[in-house]
């Protein structure tokens, strides 16, 4: 699943690990919002790296396996923030999140025939430093967004954003380049 591969969405040991995932997400997201040191000790064994302890999550939040997350220096997500991270979900220093994102890296097929087998493959998604991105928005697998960038609310980001811009739509398409910013 890792390295992009596919793998089997029923295999019984990945099946276990989602579940033991979801016990973790349930009791975080059951946490009173005042709770701030038992949801980020929560969240510190559950993600896979946290840079430093300046990071906050809004509840609800959900994950399939939380440890493909890797979240950099300064990092803060809103209400309803969804990672499917089958694949590596990398996410930069100073990162802001708005409401309703979700980052998926799961691929299925578009073949009926072949989707029902329940193979799947997975890719990564890549966030740099310092990007906003506005709520609402969907980030698909293999996705890769440059450092210093705004994605704008609502926008389905299907393909690169490269640096210092700012992307909006569906699909996400770069409607401005940041003057003094490296590219």
């Amino acid at each position: 699943m890792l390295a992009g591969e596919v793998y089997s969405a029923i295999d019984p040991d990945l099946l276990r690990e989602l579940n033991a995932v979801k016990d973790t997400i349930h009791e975080y997201n059951a946490l009173k919002p005042s709770a701030f040191a038992e949801r980020k000790a929560l969240l510190k064994d559950l993600l896979g790296y946290v840079a430093d302890d300046e990071f906050f999550i809004n509840q609800p939040f959900f994950c399939d396996y939380g440890k493909q997350i890797r979240l950099g220096r300064r990092f803060f997500a809103n209400f309803n923030f969804t990672v499917l991270d089958e694949a590596l979900v990398t996410i930069g220093d100073d990162c802001f999140i708005g409401p309703n994102v979700s980052i998926y890296t799961a691929c299925h097929s578009t073949d009926p025939t072949e989707r029902n087998t329940r193979q799947e493959w997975a890719r990564p998604v890549t966030i740099g430093n310092n990007v906003w991105i506005g709520g609402s928005t969907t980030i698909l697998p293999g996705v890769t967004i440059g450092d210093n960038v705004t994605i704008g609310a609502g926008s389905v980001v299907v393909k690169d954003i490269p640096s210092a811009t700012v992307a909006v739509g569906n699909p996400c398409q770069v409607i401005k380049h940041l003057p003094g910013y490296q590219q």
